[in-house]
């Protein structure tokens, strides 16, 4: 509650808005929720114990059913910030929007539905900040929902079938997939959705983490439909990644080796060839699309670093002032008035060039000119808080 303090700003804001005693109830609030969490989550304290816990979490994801296009996407997204946790060295990370979607092979349309549909509504992800400029989000990684049992909890493994024992598990099967297989395909040409799609990759994860299956087995430890399996199997069998004696079905000898985006990622001797990654792609149509797609991230990244670069020379420094060994921000006057013919009776606010309504513009209730966009953190309401805060401390100063 003390100003000088940068972690109370939301609740300083709520206590000047709405009162003391509202900004105590939000910090006890927080407090229960920060207690219940604290309580229920494994002490980390060396890399040892984050190795174990992002390992636990991969088991948890790997036997997680990913039904439907939908989940089958969000899986890749899944796997992408489990790439980038093992880097980073934890469940909190930072991956921009443009960064994720070239790691998990998919537009950043796809993924930002993969996010407000599967991710964060399941516990999956939390996004703890909002990139900015250079920056890309933070990102802390969950559970999910529920409770979901370990592989080796939930599925107990056959003898080999050449010792003519039983071929079916006692236990009836679950979801069961190698989620590093797939974090190693998604992002290559030929497992695009107009090639082999996402449920090639689940159903070659599934044959990778539980050899010779059967398309009733399949439907079980990929959680695909069984029509879909069927149609995923001839097509991998096609290309040559899939193979089958009967009813079982496996994954082709040295299937995945040199899989590759490129023709001259896979090197034989004499002379170079294209990887069978490429081949498929070709195929398919689809050879390219990951250059293409890195290509257009680049250009808008440079786009937009531009832009913040001109904002940067147009933008005037913040005037403080030292008082007790301690800075206080000058308020600069709010350059957001706007003539009254502006004003619309509903809110709203004409566009003077067109004389229509701008969708992104709004009336404050005092009059003021306030923006409305999706990336938008704060209220109006917490930005005049804001703004009224920092004038008592200047007349205080002062």
């Amino acid at each position: 509650m003390h100003p000088d303090h940068e972690g109370g700003r939301h609740t300083q804001s709520i206590a000047l808005r709405s009162g003391q005693a509202r900004a105590l109830a939000y910090l006890h609030r927080v407090w229960d929720s920060a207690c219940a969490t604290v309580g229920n989550t494994t002490e980390v304290a060396s890399r040892q114990d984050v190795h174990e816990d992002l390992a636990a979490l991969r088991d948890r994801v790997e036997v997680t059913p990913w039904r439907g296009e939908r989940g089958r996407t969000a899986l890749r997204v899944l796997r992408a910030h489990l790439n980038f946790a093992e880097v980073a060295g934890g469940r909190l990370h930072s991956a921009s929007e443009r960064q994720t979607a070239e790691e998990a092979g998919i537009s950043r349309q796809t993924l930002r539905k993969a996010y407000e549909s599967v991710l964060k509504p399941g516990g999956w992800l939390r996004r703890l900040r909002v990139g900015r400029g250079k920056e890309g989000s933070s990102w802390y990684l969950g559970n999910g929902p529920g409770s979901v049992l370990s592989r080796s909890q939930t599925t107990q493994f056959p003898p080999a079938p050449a010792l003519e024992e039983w071929s079916t598990s006692e236990t009836a099967l679950s979801a069961d997939i190698d989620s590093a297989v797939i974090g190693h395909l998604m992002s290559h040409d030929a497992f695009a959705q107009h090639a082999l799609g996402s449920s090639a990759l689940v159903i070659i994860g599934a044959l990778h983490s539980r050899p010779a299956q059967t398309v009733g087995e399949l439907v079980i430890t990929s959680s695909v439909s069984r029509a879909t399996v069927y149609r995923t199997l001839h097509r991998l069998a096609s290309h040559g990644l899939v193979q089958h004696v009967g009813e079982i079905w496996t994954l082709a000898p040295r299937a995945l080796d040199g899989f590759g985006n490129s023709p001259l990622k896979a090197v034989t001797e004499p002379e170079v060839v294209a990887s069978r990654g490429w081949v498929i792609a070709l195929q398919c149509g689809t050879a390219g699309l990951a250059a293409r797609r890195r290509a257009l991230h680049a250009a808008e990244r440079a786009a937009y670093r531009a832009v913040l670069d001109r904002r940067a020379e147009h933008r005037s420094t913040a005037v403080v002032i030292v008082r007790d060994g301690r800075q206080v921000l000058v308020p600069a006057p709010r350059p957001d008035e706007i003539p009254s013919t502006w004003h619309r009776p509903d809110g709203h606010v004409v566009d003077p060039l067109t004389g229509r309504a701008a969708p992104d513009w709004r009336i404050a209730t005092d009059g003021r000119l306030i923006l409305i966009t999706p990336a938008d953190q704060r209220s109006y309401d917490e930005l005049a808080a804001a703004h009224a805060e920092a004038l008592i401390e200047w007349e205080s100063a002062a």
